[in-house]
């Protein structure tokens, strides 16, 4: 099928894939003002909208069923993790086909501080129409959901153990989170209800198995509203950068927190850091493990990483 070319001077179309609800209904209210931005830039694009969780990765399938190779996810990194699904599951052309990048205006916005998309709408703006494209790895976990085994692909950090528990707590407060102060009150709040399970992890060879309080496994470094829980994480060397908490004291969790936004998590003695192709992650009591993606809760374990590099093709800033 033809790229989409209907735009003056022929120039390829853009296909906006906007989820409304994004960051407490933020976008809701700024897209009106994005889309003036954009028509006044003299950008060629066409915007389809949301209705409901998962949507964005149906309409990045269908997009690139359509013909539209240039698609952009306005929202957060939950939009971003959905469309990048869809241009993964889609079988009309390879992956790599189709260019990609986000419009930060959710409430995570995480994945950009690695390729250094700006959040402000003007410099957002200067950079899509004189951009670079790069490729990024693109990492890959298969897990349960409900009992089922289900697949999901990741493009930035995904979280096991008490990550996951957080963000399985946070979907209640989906249009309350709209800042890290509140996410980062969140974390604390759980810690103190939460029992740290044994777990077993095997990769590449080796076999971790003790009390963790937290696995986080990445292809680029920052999570959580700036935490660098996996520092080591490079995005397009063909490694899963994996980081293993182990039983931490809550008071312990609360001194160290500085040094997770440092970058300097590998300074304390029970953590430990790696790279890895494959990964398996499963219970070894009677805990499950739970996990999440791009700060999206999924399911549990068992769970299996695996990576495919330079997988994506993204419009970033020139270095």
């Amino acid at each position: 099928m033809k790229v989409k070319n209907q735009g003056k001077n022929s120039e390829p179309t853009w296909r906006f894939i906007v989820n409304p609800a994004a960051g407490g209904g933020t976008v809701r209210k700024c897209w009106p003002a994005i889309e003036t931005q954009l028509r006044d830039a003299g950008i060629n694009f066409e915007a389809v909208f949301t209705e409901r969780k998962y949507h964005a990765a149906a309409l990045a399938e269908q997009a690139v069923a359509e013909g539209y190779r240039l698609l952009v996810a306005v929202g957060g990194d939950g939009t971003a993790h959905e469309v990048v699904n869809g241009i993964m599951r889609q079988t009309t052309c390879p992956p790599e086909e189709v260019t990609f990048t986000l419009l930060p205006v959710g409430t995570g916005n995480d994945w950009v501080k690695t390729h250094r998309i700006p959040k402000n709408s003007r410099k957002w703006l200067a950079f899509f129409q004189n951009g670079t494209t790069t490729l990024q790895d693109v990492g890959w976990l298969n897990y349960r959901e409900n009992g089922q085994e289900m697949k999901r692909y990741f493009i930035n950090v995904a979280g096991l153990s008490y990550d996951a528990y957080v963000a399985k707590r946070a979907e209640a407060y989906k249009t309350l989170i709209s800042s890290t102060i509140f996410y980062l009150f969140l974390i604390f709040r759980c810690l103190f209800e939460y029992r740290v399970p044994r777990i077993r992890v095997v990769f590449d060879g080796k076999t971790v198995e003790k009390p963790l309080y937290t696995i986080n496994i990445g292809i680029c470094r920052y999570s959580g509203g700036g935490l660098q829980l996996v520092p080591q994480a490079i995005p397009d060397d063909g490694k899963l950068a994996l980081t293993l908490a182990g039983h931490i004291s809550k008071l312990g969790v609360l001194l160290i927190t500085p040094f997770f936004y440092a970058g300097k998590i590998g300074w304390h003695p029970k953590v430990s850091m790696f790279q890895a192709e494959a990964i398996l992650v499963e219970s070894a009591d009677s805990q499950p493990v739970l996990v999440e993606a791009d700060g999206e809760f999924l399911g549990e374990g068992p769970v299996w990483f695996g990576i495919l590099p330079r997988a994506l093709k993204l419009l970033v800033p020139h270095s």
